[in-house]
């Protein structure tokens, strides 16, 4: 028998070329927590045989797999992940760069993003989970930690592999890497001074569905539908206007989550980033603490909206030596 810590056990993703068939692993994560576990269904038939026992049986009918992983945001392997929650990526080479790329996602508008295989190796026996579909992926941004990431998944049940986990390197995100923007539209994040802020967190769900059908118990496909992204920000209070004002005055904002590590040259003379633009959002809640003997604080939720004018809810930009996804 064989007694091992979570340590020696390793995560994969990879892209599916064809949904719902198994890939080897493209990444292998980076991870500080994982919890993925197989799922089923039970129907118990309750007919009755002249007892008072309240059962004579039960039959699996249903089988698949979720949970959830995370750790720090990595500059490569979230690409993977970005595309499976956003569902579209176009790739092309950073400005002045010939082997930088910037990739930019955009929301895919139909229930059917792309799919990815996990993988999971570890000492007792190797998974794959074909059909991995995101439900939604959490960011937080916090003082004194990397920038880190949860994500919740469900796929088809595993199936029996051989995987042999390979880590290349990749570059992190720390806190001093982080700048937040505030305007009042998406076109005037560019040019707007920074806000400083505390924390923030991003939540992106995807309300995913199991489609279950007769004749299997597989799922058929897992697909996405309605996708809402809401946040937090917690800050010093300092003034009305940067956020009580824009609050109260129902005033629509556009936002940016921006990463980028400056010490870290990729190429000629690029850095490894992750920036988030929200086009349009609105606040929705606005709590003040007054300690009598501390600093007095602000948090702030928020939901981001469809912007008509810019014909989007976000854009997200990662930059790496990538070439594709």
């Amino acid at each position: 028998m064989t007694k091992a810590i979570g340590r020696l056990v390793n995560l994969g993703i990879g892209k599916e070329g064809t949904r719902g068939t198994a890939v080897p692993p493209t990444y292998w994560l980076f991870k500080t927590e994982l919890n993925y576990q197989e799922k089923f269904e039970q129907t118990i038939d309750e007919a009755s045989v002249g007892v008072i026992a309240d059962a004579i049986d039960a039959q699996i009918t249903k089988k698949w797999a979720e949970g959830s992983f995370g750790g720090d945001i990595k500059d490569k392997s979230i690409g993977l992940i970005l595309l499976s929650l956003f569902g579209s990526v176009s790739s092309a080479l950073h400005a002045g760069e010939s082997v930088v790329y910037d990739h930019t996602f955009s929301l895919g508008n139909s229930a059917q993003h792309q799919s990815l295989t996990l993988g999971i190796d570890d000492p007792w026996q190797d998974y794959q989970f074909a059909l991995a579909m995101i439900e939604s992926l959490e960011i937080k941004y916090e003082r004194g930690k990397f920038v880190a990431f949860t994500a919740n998944f469900k796929s088809k049940k595993g199936a029996t592999a051989t995987l042999t986990a390979t880590y290349t390197t990749e570059n992190s995100f720390r806190p001093q890497d982080f700048i937040f923007k505030i305007a009042a539209n998406l076109a005037g994040l560019t040019g707007a001074t920074a806000t400083v802020i505390k924390s923030a967190t991003l939540k992106f769900e995807k309300n995913l569905e199991i489609d279950d059908v007769l004749g299997s118990v597989d799922p058929a496909d897992i697909l996405n539908k309605q996708f809402v992204c809401t946040g937090t920000i917690e800050a010093l209070f300092e003034d009305e206007a940067t956020f009580k004002t824009a609050t109260l005055g129902d005033t629509a904002k556009a936002l940016r989550f921006d990463i980028k590590n400056t010490s870290v040259t990729i190429g000629t003379g690029a850095n490894p980033e992750l920036q988030i633009d929200l086009a349009k959002i609105k606040f929705s809640e606005i709590t003040r603490a007054t300690p009598i003997g501390d600093l007095v604080k602000q948090t702030l939720g928020f939901k981001a909206f469809y912007s008509l004018g810019d014909s989007k809810m976000f854009s997200v930009i990662l930059t790496n030596l990538a070439g594709s996804y």
